[in-house]
């Protein structure tokens, strides 16, 4: 895929002279005005798609968890997200590498891209316990001071000019806002807080001026799924937060390169056994219970329709979309080969879908879940990459209380018993057992990915 291009080859060569390359690195240049020199350049040499011709940073913490699994050196090679998940992850927690560690490995890998989850606003996840932060709801000058500013300062350094930053900008925060506020069945008082002290907006804003000031950064703002915002009523409604999230804070909608969907989800890329317009003896899939009048039926089709909303409502257009395919396969026995039967609309959309959730609501670590397509640079129209930008085998969260310093709770939907709420229509969680802490190493989760990969391992 490409996208519109209004790059100036001058300017690329510009940045040749001004850069010398040695094995993936920047050396910077002498003389007082070396630093902001090196950052004109970056800046004029942005490309349209930071993954195209681009060798994307391999997390040496998950290889190493990946390699210690049964088979899991056919995949510990791949490229995953590194998620900034509190302060202290910052400069690294429990043992963990910090952010300076990743960029100076991804630099010695000879990478060009590294994947960055920046997922610690106040009140976050206001809707799933499982994912709490460490923030309070009116912690936002501590958002800013302590978490967005220092990852500014660091990704600003000369050092890593010319590696490029691509920033999955708050997960499961934004739509929120939309869809689980008062006036809906799926309100929680929590959102209706975050909506009214407008943290999230602010949040967000702040966090796309800061980082998109940085040359070498890739704004990607989070933008659900279609089986979150797919819906005539969440849609255009979501888009509009979004631009008023791009606005805030100081920032302008050029600091967004495009968005992300499917973040830590399920929904399968594409559904090839039914299509939003079938029918079937005089009722449209859309009035099957599992695709329940949204308008997509997967995530690739949700995601070029919505990136052209987003253009619709003002962002620019040149934005380019992510899917995260890390667990959106759907492999394995289960996997239908052909259409359900047409006796009913039910029949046919469920003997045919390659999701096999309980509920599309679904979203904490569904049972029978495999790898999907293996990150890949421009797979589609408006599509930037296919990214693994949640790390296979990490915990959604814990369906029991789990002490711990991360300011992360039981969450119901990660118990397999739980009957479940508004949310997913009281359906089952469909959750995996006994899983660990979100983030956390799930060993039976990795093992079950990579059973039900497709394609196929």
């Amino acid at each position: 895929m490409s996208r519109s291009h209004h790059r100036s080859r001058t300017l690329l060569l510009a940045l040749a002279t001004t850069l010398a390359v040695s094995g993936g690195t920047a050396v910077a240049l002498t003389g007082d005005d070396s630093t902001e020199t090196i950052r004109k350049a970056a800046a004029a040499a942005r490309v349209d798609n930071p993954y195209a011709g681009a060798k994307v940073y391999v997390n040496p913490e998950w290889k190493a968890k990946a390699d210690a699994e049964p088979g899991g050196s056919r995949i510990s090679g791949r490229p995953t997200g590194v998620w900034l998940d509190r302060i202290a992850a910052i400069e690294g927690a429990g043992g963990k590498m910090g952010l300076r560690a990743h960029l100076d490995a991804a630099l010695r890998q000879g990478a060009g891209v590294i994947q960055l989850v920046i997922y610690n606003l106040p009140g976050r996840d206001c809707a799933a316990l499982a994912s709490n932060g460490e923030l309070g709801p009116t912690e936002i000058d501590r958002y800013k001071r302590d978490y967005i500013d220092p990852i500014a300062r660091i990704l600003a350094d000369s050092k890593y000019a010319n590696l490029r930053v691509v920033t999955t900008v708050e997960i499961d925060s934004l739509p929120n806002l939309v869809t689980n506020t008062s006036g809906r069945p799926t309100a929680t008082p929590e959102c209706d807080v975050m909506k009214a002290n407008g943290n999230y907006v602010k949040g967000v804003g702040y966090a796309l001026n800061k980082l998109g000031a940085v040359p070498n950064v890739y704004n990607y703002v989070d933008a659900a799924h279609h089986g979150w915002i797919g819906w005539d009523d969440n849609f255009a409604a979501s888009a509009q937060v979004f631009r008023q999230a791009a606005t805030a804070e100081g920032s302008t909608v050029d600091k967004v390169h495009g968005f992300i969907t499917n973040t830590a989800n399920y929904s399968a890329l594409k559904e090839e056994n039914f299509r939003i317009g079938d029918s079937v003896n005089g009722r449209s899939v859309r009035e099957s219970k599992w695709v329940d009048w949204n308008r997509y039926t997967d995530e690739l089709s949700f995601a070029q329709a919505f990136r052209n909303q987003l253009v619709s409502t003002g962002f620019r257009s040149d934005i380019g979309m992510l899917i995260d395919t890390s667990r959106n396969g759907w492999g394995g026995s289960a996997r239908p080969a052909g259409p359900g039967p047409t006796s009913d609309v039910d029949s046919y959309v469920n003997g045919g879908r390659y999701d096999r959730r309980i509920h599309v609501g679904n979203w904490c670590n569904q049972a029978g879940a495999g790898l999907g397509e293996r990150p890949k640079a421009a797979p589609a129209a408006g599509i930037d990459a296919y990214v693994w930008m949640k790390p296979p085998g990490e915990s959604d969260g814990a369906g029991r209380e789990i002490p711990n310093d991360e300011g992360k709770g039981i969450d119901r939907m990660c118990d397999p018993t739980y009957d479940g709420n508004a949310r997913n229509n009281y359906s089952k969680s469909g959750a995996l057992p006994d899983a660990p802490l979100s983030g956390h190493w799930f060993s039976a989760q990795f093992q079950e990915l990579m059973k039900n990969a497709h394609p196929k391992l």
